[in-house]
């Protein structure tokens, strides 16, 4: 537990060289930087904000796994707040594809909130990533302090913000807001319209609040996208996974649906969606079998 303290934290104030040029550009920026990790400019040369509801749904997950390749493969830096749900996977998700990340904390940085990313923090550090805050290393995170952190997280972005899910009264809006203000472009997903979690998304669409995100080129733009090696699902799978993969990419269904859907029995099915969730190809929740 709390290997993450044997790093040392320092300091960057803001008449150093390293203080981050877009940071120095806010009204009421910070002007001490606490942090661990090795501080590298290179981390802040193109970075992607993400932010979105501590109660993310797999629909959320499913976002962040479709999109996060292409971010880094295109060498993107991913900002976020480090609290759980979509920043904590959006944190943990660069990581595993290889990329580097940063988080921004909204208390101090021996104070742990939320306890369970203890091996989260650990990992970004380990990965080449930072940990940053503007505040003491013992300062407890108030409600105030993580709406104030926003600020900073929308700073720390070039490409802009992206929002994957969010309420309406969800502190993704504030930074919405606030990268808003900054002039920052903002991106949103949409979702679906009976869903909480994409009531606040929808709406900054609805309003041109945001820019809608439904493929990577809507959220990379430029002249040259690099774009992930995808595998092929369907290489080396036999007939039976390759029926089932091709109902399971309109739509998520029982294994009750499934043997209807392929005329093979239950038995069948369950023994080979068995097979297919240890190769990772497919998922099961809920009652309902749906791909990877």
């Amino acid at each position: 537990m709390f290997e993450w303290k044997k790093w040392p934290i320092k300091i960057i104030k803001i008449d150093d060289n390293e203080y981050p040029e877009n940071l120095k550009r806010i009204k009421s920026c910070p002007k001490i930087l606490y942090y661990r990790g090795n501080w590298n400019n290179e981390l802040f040369g193109k970075t992607l904000a993400i932010v979105g509801s501590r109660r993310m749904t797999r629909y959320g997950r499913e976002i962040l796994t479709k999109f996060m390749p292409d971010i880094v493969a295109n060498k993107i830096t991913i900002i976020s707040g480090f609290v759980y749900g979509i920043d904590s996977e959006a944190h943990r998700l660069c990581m595993e594809l290889g990329g580097k990340t940063i988080a921004v904390l909204g208390g101090g940085l021996d104070f742990l909130s939320p306890t369970e990313n203890d091996q989260l923090y650990c990992d970004i550090l380990k990965s080449g990533g930072l940990v940053i805050s503007e505040y003491e290393a013992d300062f407890m995170p108030t409600l105030w302090s993580f709406p104030q952190r926003n600020r900073i997280v929308a700073a720390l972005s070039t490409e802009g913000i992206l929002v994957v899910e969010a309420g309406l009264k969800s502190g993704s809006l504030i930074t919405a807001r606030l990268g808003k203000k900054q002039g920052k472009t903002i991106y949103a997903i949409p979702g679906p319209i009976t869903a909480g979690t994409s009531q606040g998304t929808n709406w900054l669409i609805k309003s041109e609040n945001a820019k809608m995100v439904t493929e990577i080129n809507d959220l990379l733009t430029g002249d040259e996208i690099t774009k992930a090696i995808q595998i092929n699902l369907f290489d080396n799978l036999d007939e039976m996974e390759k029926e089932i993969l091709s109902f399971l990419k309109n739509e998520e269904l029982s294994i009750d649906e499934l043997s209807r859907k392929t005329n093979k029995t239950i038995a069948e099915i369950t023994t080979k969606i068995t097979l297919m969730s240890m190769r990772g190809l497919v998922e099961e929740e809920g009652g309902k079998v749906y791909l990877a």
